[in-house]
């Protein structure tokens, strides 16, 4: 099975909402919630998508012709790709009946344990879903990071010790998902976390933390402050806030600010091994991609997940190797000419 015979199939099990497009690039879903869209227009999803694409790639074959390492080592662990599938939750609201958030979970950390790369897990309000997703972690030797919401500090402080039982290699708040609506209506009251608050999960989770949802510097350096070991650079695909910049865009000044004090992934329209490529010359050390993952497991299960993976590393691996750089520590802005 190849990723275009997922698409194929997922249009059948995928809901009414999402539509398993060719490329998902937020323009056909743009404002639907529940969806894969956003509570707004879905500008900054699109904006997400379009700015990668307005990056080229600097080609140069002139150069040694050896082999291409594609590896990434973070906190200890090592894949064969750098990138990594992202969380989503309530895939049966947004996506249809075929999977719940358990067997979703379950079927996508195996899987990409199993193929080289690791997944983020999603959160939400039933609690069954941290259960199975850290007990799927637990069972792929915790090769996946559990995404806690950033709920009060009572429920997190629950879910953390969850985490710690699955033996995850790192852990993560999407703290950008702030602003989708169910958690602004969650009591007690969840959403954005103070510095004083975030420190005290970071300190509460005894594993590498990552804070996904930073769009500035001003942000990234609230994280560093914290403890956070990384960043993830995201608007949450663009779907909590209209009018927002693409990731591609705040990324440089982030990475430039930070990156050599803690690790730095970012997600928001990345769709193609090329993408991956542009995101490490700007600053990035991986990326995480998500709803094409969907598509990948409503699509073709395990063998879905398989074929995106190689897909994309394959190229990642292609597009290194045509711009002349062996390895991804290589891989510096003068691979790419910035539009």
């Amino acid at each position: 099975m190849n990723y275009s015979e997922c698409i194929i199939n997922a249009r059948d099990r995928i809901g009414k909402y999402c539509k398993a497009c060719p490329e998902c690039n937020g323009r056909a879903c743009k404002n639907q919630i529940p969806g894969p869209g956003a509570k707004g227009v879905g500008d900054t999803a699109i904006r997400n998508y379009d700015k990668w694409k307005e990056i080229r790639v600097n080609m140069d074959t002139i150069t040694e012709n050896k082999p291409v390492n594609t590896s990434l080592t973070l906190f200890g662990r090592t894949f064969q790709y750098p990138f990594f599938a992202g969380p989503v939750g309530a895939v049966q609201m947004h996506y249809g009946d075929c999977y719940d958030d358990m067997s979703y979970n379950d079927l996508l950390v195996n899987a990409c344990a199993k193929y080289g790369i690791a997944a983020f897990t999603g959160d939400g309000m039933d609690p069954n879903t941290m259960i199975a997703a850290t007990k799927a972690i637990r069972h792929a030797d915790g090769l996946g990071i559990p995404t806690v919401k950033p709920w009060n500090l009572d429920m997190i402080r629950e879910k953390m010790e969850l985490v710690k039982a699955s033996g995850a290699f790192a852990a993560a708040m999407d703290i950008d998902a702030a602003g989708l609506p169910f958690l602004r209506n969650f009591t007690p009251p969840a959403g954005s976390k103070t510095v004083e608050e975030l420190r005290e999960i970071v300190n509460m989770t005894q594993t590498p933390f990552i804070v996904k949802g930073i769009m500035t510097v001003k942000g990234a350096m609230k994280a560093k402050e914290a403890g956070a070991s990384a960043i993830i650079v995201s608007n949450h695909g663009g779907r909590v806030l209209d009018q927002c910049p693409s990731t591609a865009e705040v990324l440089p000044d982030i990475a430039s600010a930070v990156g050599d004090s803690m690790k730095i992934l970012v997600d928001g329209g990345i769709r193609s091994g090329t993408d991956v490529f542009k995101a490490l010359a700007l600053g990035a050390d991986g990326v995480v991609i998500a709803r094409p993952f969907v598509t990948a497991v409503y699509g073709g299960g395990e063998e879905g997940v398989r074929s995106y993976i190689e897909k994309i590393g394959a190229e990642l691996e292609d597009t290194m190797k045509m711009c002349g750089v062996s390895t991804l520590n290589e891989i510096t802005r003068d691979c790419i000419l910035k539009g």
